[in-house]
């Protein structure tokens, strides 16, 4: 288990305290002095590491099955002995231009807390340190440390919005520059960005209808006193997912905006080739007529014969070239 662990507090009256360095007792204590409560982090358990976790929180299994397993969806469940709540921190490497998402699992109930996270997004070691420095909000007890974590969770999607919409702009001007399009895979790029803003939102937008619970009366385990900071929280969610969603709207446009406008330049390259071929076709046209194999043909015997066929040769494509310029199709 110690390799596991990542930390396990006592917190009292809004401060940390020494507590016994089994978890089990520091539990018993924490129960025992009623004002107090436990906070035990862990780092991708394993099923039998979790096993004693989850006989000494009384934790339902089916919650356990879901912490051990990952991969879900943010909600929040009510259990009888505890709260279920799943978190899906993000990450946008700004280089690779990628959103990974984690998982993140905080169970809360009778004087204790367990976080449970999976992946590399770790936003848990920032907010105990700012909790433990927030002493009037770590008491109201294991509701505290629920708030602290779906803050740090929502506070660090505004970043990775604010991340993905610089991005964005600057994939914008490049797909409207006056060369763009020129050997690049310019619509490939904008369906990889949208793929990664739809990961974005898999992990943001589901996050909203818990944390409308969680505003709310009627769930077993919140305090009272935390109700406001969690429509906080909620706020800066509807940012979050409005903002996501404005990014994929203007994805879908810009993606439509470049396909018109590689449309425009196909029929632009298309009028240019058919403009050519006309011209082309006109030499071609007499030059064939004067390679038939007939006796009497018009100017055979003159000796200003081949000189005018090539004056007239020329002077029809200069007139076409003037005339397809004035179209603007060359």
């Amino acid at each position: 288990m110690r390799s596991v662990i990542v930390d396990c507090a006592i917190y009292r009256d809004g401060a940390r305290t020494e507590g016994p360095a089994d978890f089990s007792d520091a539990l018993d204590e924490a129960r025992a002095s009623g004002d107090a409560f436990l906070w035990i982090g862990l780092h991708e358990p394993t099923e039998k590491e979790f096993e004693l976790v989850t006989s000494e929180f009384g934790l339902h299994p089916l919650a356990v099955e879901d912490a051990l397993c990952a991969h879900q969806r943010p909600k929040l469940e009510v259990y009888d002995d505890s709260l279920f709540l799943v978190l899906k921190p993000v990450q946008y490497d700004d280089k690779a231009g990628t959103v990974t998402a984690g998982e993140l699992m905080v169970f809360v109930g009778d004087s204790f807390v367990v976080t449970v996270r999976h992946g590399e997004a770790n936003p848990l070691g920032s907010v105990r340190d700012r909790l433990e420095k927030m002493p009037e909000v770590l008491q109201h007890g294991p509701t505290a440390v629920m708030y602290a974590v779906s803050d740090a969770v929502v506070d660090h999607y505004l970043d990775v919005a604010d991340d993905l919409h610089g991005d964005l702009e600057e994939l914008e001007t490049e797909v409207f520059a006056p060369n763009a399009g020129a050997g690049q895979n310019t619509a490939g790029r904008i369906y990889a960005f949208k793929r990664e803003v739809m990961e974005f939102r898999r992990s943001a937008g589901p996050l909203g209808e818990p944390m409308e619970r969680l505003t709310g009366a009627g769930v077993p385990f919140v305090h009272e006193g935390s109700r406001p900071f969690f429509r906080d929280v909620s706020d800066h969610l509807t940012r979050v997912n409005e903002h996501v969603e404005g990014l994929d709207r203007l994805l879908s446009d810009i993606l439509s905006a470049h396909l018109a406008q590689m449309g425009v330049r196909q029929n632009d390259d298309m009028r240019k080739i058919s403009a050519w071929a006309a011209m082309a076709a006109v030499p071609t046209m007499i030059a064939g007529i004067y390679g038939m194999n007939f006796t009497h043909m018009p100017e055979l015997k003159q000796p200003w014969g081949y000189p005018g066929v090539v004056v007239l040769m020329a002077g029809v494509i200069a007139v076409l070239y003037r005339w397809f310029k004035r179209r603007g199709w060359l």
